[in-house]
């Protein structure tokens, strides 16, 4: 019976991981959204809080084995703002 509940303990803390990883990358979208409307009219730009989460993000994905984020660099703001 020990290995059943070993392997549901395992199971709940990935589906916590995978809640968690989840919950962060709704986040890390609005915070992209965010940076995006500043960009648009002209304003600087910080890409901190966005990078922030992507870190968490990716050290949840490398003990989960989830698909990690890229980091977002300026650059990258403005190659999507030229594109749209």
């Amino acid at each position: 019976m020990a290995v059943h509940l070993q392997i549901a303990e395992q199971v709940k803390k990935h589906r916590d991981a995978q809640k968690q990883f989840l919950a962060l990358d709704a986040s890390r979208e609005r915070a992209i959204e965010r940076v995006l409307e500043l960009a648009k009219v002209g304003k600087e730009v910080q890409i901190t809080e966005i990078n922030q989460i992507t870190e968490e993000m990716n050290s949840i994905a490398m003990k989960f084995q989830f698909p990690p984020r890229k980091l977002v660099t300026r650059q990258m703001v403005i190659n999507y703002l030229n594109i749209r």
